[in-house]
């Protein structure tokens, strides 16, 4: 998705001003939608509608999720709230995986979600709580064994996330895979972090370090039971032995679905707010890191071999 504050004024700025009555909008300011987004599809509401360029863009925010993730979208990312685009909207999202909704210990909604939802589900939480009443109960809840509260928030660049909206694209329409060994790989990209932050510090500081070396386990565990396509499982068993580490052979484009996973991995561990809001503030500044050299580090294009049979993802990323 695309942060609201990226992009709204920017694209305000770009409208072509008046609107011609000859093509009319296919959606009206305040319509409920829905919205396409990477293999999912939700429910938004038009915020905008404005004409440029000779086609029309809205400017939508996902119901339930946070206006971090409004964004200007075109009339082939939107559908018209009817009975028959629900039931496709509930059949794709069993088609990804209904199954994990389970795992969260929540009973199954009218619209199916996974465990991976995670962001959603919190809050969806908060938009059930009666207004003018203290969340009391809610400080306590745990959502598969996590606290809802201890979601740190890791806001990705809009940059970012189109290349996510990317990667999905290559993979589950163009059934194109990454070509491995990637280079640089992620501890490739994870040195010259380190050497980025020591020579802007003036010093080679240990927190960063830890926080790097911490990054890579989590890749190295996530990246099999989270972060892979269905599709690319099989190239998982033939690019990684029992003495090779997916950090070094897999890339960028991998690693940045771990910081889509993250918040809710971060949630098991025992850390304090102090140092979880430190924790935000470091993963901030690798995501920008990353930004800066995403031409570099990231693929234009996915040339690698077909992806093998596979209709969707082990976990979302």
């Amino acid at each position: 998705m695309v942060n609201s504050k990226d992009n709204s004024s920017t694209d305000s700025e770009n409208s072509s001003g008046d609107v011609p009555d000859s093509k009319p909008s296919l959606y009206f300011e305040g319509e409920k939608v829905l919205a396409y987004h990477g293999p999912r599809i939700y429910e938004a509401k038009v915020q905008k509608a404005e004409l440029r360029k000779n086609e029309w863009r809205y400017f939508v925010h996902y119901l339930g999720w946070n206006k971090n993730w409004d964004e200007w979208v075109g009339a082939d990312r939107l559908m018209k709230h009817t009975e028959d685009n629900v039931l496709k909207q509930q059949a794709l999202d069993k088609k990804q995986g209904m199954e994990k909704s389970t795992k969260s210990g929540r009973s199954a909604p009218a619209k199916p979600k996974s465990s991976a939802d995670v962001k959603l589900d919190k809050e969806e939480t908060k938009s059930n709580v009666p207004k003018g009443k203290k969340r009391k109960t809610d400080s306590g809840t745990e959502k598969g064994n996590v606290s809802v509260e201890k979601l740190v928030k890791i806001q990705i660049p809009s940059t970012l996330k189109k290349q996510l909206v990317d990667d999905w694209e290559y993979i589950m329409h163009q059934n194109k895979l990454v070509k491995l060994p990637r280079s640089p790989s992620v501890d490739d990209i994870l040195t010259k972090y380190l050497e980025y932050r020591s020579k802007k510090d003036g010093m080679m500081t240990d927190s960063v370090g830890e926080i790097l070396n911490g990054i890579r386990c989590y890749f190295d565990k996530a990246l099999p039971a989270l972060l892979l396509y269905k599709k690319e499982r099989q190239q998982y068993h033939e690019a990684v032995s029992d003495n090779v580490s997916p950090s070094s052979v897999y890339g960028a484009e991998h690693l940045l679905r771990l910081f889509v996973k993250l918040p809710e991995l971060i949630a098991y561990a025992k850390i304090d707010e102090e140092s979880l809001t430190k924790l935000q503030q470091k993963f901030l500044d690798f995501l920008k890191f990353l930004q800066k050299k995403q031409g570099t580090f990231f693929l234009s294009a996915y040339d690698g071999p077909k992806a093998s049979e596979g209709n969707g993802k082990d976990k979302e990323s």
